[in-house]
């Protein structure tokens, strides 16, 4: 089952953030823009390239209003450790949940339940927490925050702009369509 254009289902966690333990839940994310960036586990291989690549850009997605959850079943307390022992995930200033439960895993529906972890997924989620865009990949296909950056731009537009869509490849600053009778065909 799709979830898009479904809205984020409940959900409260410990996570670690700026060198500090705190309690995150739905009602949180709510009223701006969200990523979450679901990964395997810490310590691994793939993994913090993708979580490096996401700080790298993390300034301009909170220019964007946008605020970033990275997520996987280990605990918050594993979150620390990785970031005290690695420069990569060190850098990091985004919120790193702890999901344990595997209850916000299952939530999203990303859970190799026969294995407790949570396959790669990205979810931008708008301000009323509703999923507008999902990109899933295998364990070894690393992600591009450039190209998430890009989306959520798109997902930020067409939000502004009722009417208007973004076709393949749009940049910040190109031409939109309004979808219409007559561009069937057209295109």
């Amino acid at each position: 089952m799709s979830v898009i254009n479904t809205e984020i289902k409940p959900f409260t966690a410990q996570a670690f953030k700026n060198g500090e333990f705190i309690t995150v839940s739905d009602t949180d994310v709510k009223g701006k823009w969200a990523v979450f960036f679901f990964y395997p586990a810490d310590f691994t291989f793939v993994c913090p390239t993708e979580l490096g690549d996401v700080a790298d850009h993390y300034e301009e997605l909170q220019k964007l209003g946008v605020e970033v959850y990275s997520v996987s079943t280990d605990t918050h307390f594993t979150h620390k450790a990785w970031h005290d022992s690695s420069e990569t995930i060190g850098k990091i200033k985004y919120t790193m949940i702890g999901d344990p439960t595997m209850q916000i895993s299952r939530n999203f529906e990303v859970l190799r339940e026969d294995e407790g972890l949570a396959n790669r997924g990205t979810f931008i989620v708008d301000p009323q927490g509703i999923i507008q865009a999902v990109e899933i990949t295998a364990e070894g296909i690393g992600r591009n925050a450039a190209d998430l950056l890009r989306k959520i731009k798109a997902a930020q537009y067409v939000a502004a702009h009722p009417g208007e869509v973004c076709p393949a490849k749009w940049e910040e600053g190109e031409a939109t369509l309004a979808p219409s009778l007559d561009l069937v065909g057209k295109i």
